[in-house]
């Protein structure tokens, strides 16, 4: 990445930056670009893609939705106060 391009995306961006910023913006791309081409020098044939290192399943909770009517009840009996069948709050106004 050359200067004008630095400076196109910094007017883009809407920031203002001096030549030194410049100047270490430059270098840090530079060597990021560098490092990337590196990186596509590896051979991956084969490897399985993968989100995290240690990732041995999903972690998630199984998406079961709940079909019963309990459920309005549970999350009713979770509420601070209520009016009814209804969650009463504060007014705010």
């Amino acid at each position: 990445m050359d200067r004008s391009e630095i400076d196109l995306t910094a007017e883009l961006a809407l920031l203002d930056i001096s030549n030194d910023e410049r100047d270490r913006l430059e270098r840090g791309i530079s060597e990021l670009l560098e490092y990337f081409s590196a990186m596509n020098a590896v051979n991956i044939t084969g490897l399985e893609p993968t989100t995290h290192a240690l990732q041995e399943g999903n972690r998630l909770r199984r998406d079961d939705p709940r079909t019963d009517a309990s459920i309005a009840d549970d999350i009713l009996e979770q509420a601070p106060d209520l009016e009814d069948r209804f969650i009463a709050i504060p007014n705010v106004l």
